[in-house]
């Protein structure tokens, strides 16, 4: 309900814990995240050892935040440009790492379509998989609806 707060590792960074004896986050990374993401900091699941970068955003901040770093003078020193690449907001940067991940051409009228957040149907999503029928959607799409963006509505299929 505050935001949002990311982290991420990037195992072949310089800024990788691993690259020190004995290992340890990169100083600074987790430097003034606030208290209201808490909870993000010590929950098991998110391994907080194993990161590389980290940001937040509150709702009230106009754009996202990292801890005050020292980087080293090097190229994505902390691995988050290669992995948040896909974030950019544009179908076509999605299209061509989902068709280099799943080693198959995709759509990209169909991603397009989801991208603009209109409604699902049969024949989009037989753009991407041929096999799936919508009422299997149904339940994960009402599900990461109401996770993922809990003051609007779910999307709906039909």
């Amino acid at each position: 309900s505050a935001g949002t707060i990311l982290k991420g590792f990037a195992h072949e960074s310089s800024m990788s814990p691993f690259a020190n004896d004995p290992p340890h986050v990169w100083p600074g990374i987790f430097d003034s995240v606030p208290p209201e993401f808490s909870s993000f900091m010590v929950e098991p699941a998110f391994s907080i050892n194993e990161t590389t970068f980290c940001i937040w955003r509150k709702y009230t901040d106009e754009s996202w935040v990292h801890g005050d770093i020292v980087f080293p003078n090097e190229n994505d020193p902390d691995g988050s440009a290669d992995l948040l690449h896909i974030l950019d907001g544009s179908p076509i940067t999605y299209q061509q790492w989902a068709e280099e991940y799943y080693e198959r051409s995709l759509s990209i009228a169909a991603i397009q379509h989801i991208y603009a957040n209109r409604q699902l149907s049969q024949a989009v999503i037989a753009q991407l998989n041929s096999a799936l029928l919508v009422n299997e959607l149904q339940k994960d799409i009402k599900r990461l609806a109401t996770q993922l963006l809990p003051s609007r509505p779910a999307c709906s299929c039909k």
